[in-house]
């Protein structure tokens, strides 16, 4: 463990650490040293150190404790990390940040399938927002729905698909949970709620909710039963009740978004790439401007704005070492998740291929994106899961790179879920595409992927094929998931999903495709090196070098050499950005 007053040293050394010198500051002593047996640095020509020392915000030395002696002055700190392992901050490559600060602080339901498990989810969700603030979502029933061997028909399909999927699998049992107003009325008279079931077939409004929209048994799409309503609704009976929400406030956002922030430092993360709408970036400057904002936000706009990014001026890594306008994401297929990714061939359990998303039509619209973006000095960063709308999306990225000749873009292909084959890796290398990928999808979609795709799971999430063929891998979370699962924002447990390929509960044996399994530096590496490269940020953060910010993440033990299957179970102590310590975990507290 740290030795005692670790926190008091931090907070002592570095109470103007924010906005410190920049790279070839002159050295006037560290705020702080921290010293420790192992301190993995990321770097390729001095991969291990011993001691770490921080002055202003940023790196101002790294080497042996020997060598910060020239570093210390009468005012610094120095902290040995007695056991510990120092490695550089986090970077996660792909977060719904707003979805997830939502989820936090409102209501999650993902697991919920009974009535009693739904009343305490409300309540404490009640408890959490302000007062008049909406409950809205949950999506109850996903954990039910998967349980009965729901093979995930198109979303569209409503219930069908829940029953579909019991029926295949030959599961019978009680039907799905049906909750009604009743519940959650009398736990929700200052909160109007409107709920929803896994699918968006079926929705649950609260008596304040209905009264609200001015709901009643006259309208279409509102169970009622002896004149009095149950509180379900229709999908377009919900979108009425909607109206009647008024915009959620910046205090609401920002108490959402403060939730968020809190479990991104628990968990180490120092900068998420962060799929980020107009309303969520106005949250993220006023937390700045309060002082409150403690990760670093790559922000990644839709691929459909760059015309109106370029016409002010804007092109892709605008803005400073806290902001940063990133990537713009773009859509090729659905996903997995439902069965609509996009294959050659038809789905196993629906007969379907998946479809195209919007930006797809007309045809040629996403080249015509995807072009003009490259040209006007964005980087188009574009999900594509199944195989043939990854091999689209390739197409796509070839012709841009013929159109506008080379030039610094560093294009990513979102999720790189399921392989035509190793071919296509070695095309994404010769092409210099980065696979953006979420490593705890595998170990999540493996209980379903065969009976989906069969033989073609073979090339699903293949991390080792892909690090072979030479494309730079980039790993994150993809939290918090989607209405069917929670993805965990922890880089801990995607590092443990990377190298095992087992499910948290260490199945199957030797993993899920073993052969495509990767070893402990390659994930570090993707959580971090690679994510700074992968964003145009690799001299500023990604390693512990001197002059980069000094975001640092301080673990209880040292991932090279506890064994694999405990991989899962270690612990982020500290978590350091700009050389403020923003999270020190607490002796005994368990995650």
């Amino acid at each position: 463990m740290i030795k005692g007053a670790i926190r008091l040293a931090i907070l002592t050394a570095c109470t103007a650490c924010f906005g410190g010198p920049a790279v070839g500051q002159v050295d006037r002593g560290a705020d702080l040293i921290l010293t420790g047996d192992r301190i993995w640095t990321g770097a390729v020509d001095r991969p291990w150190a011993r001691a770490v020392a921080v002055s202003g915000g940023r790196i101002l030395a790294i080497g042996g404790a020997d060598e910060m002696a020239a570093h210390r002055g009468p005012d610094t700190h120095v902290v040995d990390l007695v056991g510990a392992f120092l490695v550089p901050g986090f970077i996660d490559n792909h977060t719904h940040f707003n979805d997830a600060a939502e989820l936090l602080l409102g209501v999650n339901l993902l697991d919920v399938a009974d009535a009693e498990g739904l009343i305490r989810r409300v309540r404490e969700a009640r408890d959490r927002l302000p007062e008049g603030g909406w409950l809205v979502g949950g999506d109850w029933g996903a954990y039910e729905a998967w349980a009965r061997g729901s093979a995930g028909d198109a979303g569209e399909a409503g219930g069908a698909a829940e029953a579909g999927g019991a029926k295949a699998a030959g599961v019978a049992g009680p039907a799905p949970f049906q909750p009604d107003r009743t519940l959650i009325d009398s736990i929700t008279a200052l909160n109007p709620a409107l709920l929803s079931k896994w699918d968006r077939s079926v929705y649950l409004a609260n008596g304040h909710a209905l009264e609200l929209a001015g709901a009643g048994c006259d309208w279409a799409g509102v169970e009622c039963e002896d004149d009095v309503s149950t509180g379900r609704l229709t999908p377009q009976a919900a979108d009425r009740v909607r109206e009647a929400m008024l915009p959620k406030t910046m205090d609401q956002r920002l108490a959402e978004a403060r939730a968020a922030l809190a479990r991104l430092r628990e968990q180490g993360v120092t900068t998420i790439h962060d799929i980020t709408g107009p309303a969520q970036l106005k949250v993220y400057q006023e937390l700045r401007r309060r002082g409150e904002l403690t990760v670093r936000v790559y922000a990644r706009p839709t691929l459909d704005r760059w015309e109106e990014l370029s016409g002010v001026g804007i092109r892709h890594g605008f803005g400073d070492e806290w902001i940063r306008v990133g990537g713009l994401k773009g859509f090729v297929d659905g996903i997995m998740g439902n069965s609509s990714a996009r294959f050659y061939e038809p789905y196993l359990t629906s007969g379907e291929r998946g479809r195209w998303r919007m930006m797809m039509n007309p045809p040629g619209n996403m080249e015509r994106l995807i072009i003009a973006a490259d040209s006007a000095g964005h980087w188009p960063q574009v999900h594509a899961i199944g195989d043939q709308a990854i091999d689209t999306l390739l197409d796509l990225y070839d012709r841009a790179i013929q159109v506008n000749g080379p030039k610094e873009r560093r294009f990513r292909v979102i999720h790189t879920q399921v392989l035509g084959g190793p071919e296509v890796a070695r095309r994404m290398a010769d092409l210099g595409v980065i696979a953006e990928v979420q490593p705890y999808h595998a170990i999540d979609d493996m209980r379903w992927m065969a009976e989906r795709i069969g033989e073609r799971s073979r090339w699903a999430y293949a991390f080792r094929t892909l690090q072979d063929a030479g494309v730079l891998l980039s790993f994150g979370s993809d939290w918090p998931g989607t209405n069917a699962s929670w993805y965990p924002a922890s880089p801990i447990l995607g590092i443990y999903a990377a190298v095992t390929r087992q499910t948290l509960e260490g199945t199957p044996d030797g993993g899920w495709y073993p052969e495509e399994r990767v070893d402990v530096e390659t994930a570090l590496r993707a959580y971090t090196v690679n994510n700074a490269w992968a964003a145009g940020e690799e001299t500023i953060k990604g390693t512990l070098e001197p002059g980069k910010l000094a975001d640092l993440v301080v673990l209880d033990r040292d991932p090279f050499q506890v064994p694999p299957e405990e991989l899962k179970d270690i612990q982020v102590l500290m978590t350091m950005v700009g050389g403020e310590i923003v999270y020190e975990r607490e002796q005994g507290r368990e995650r």
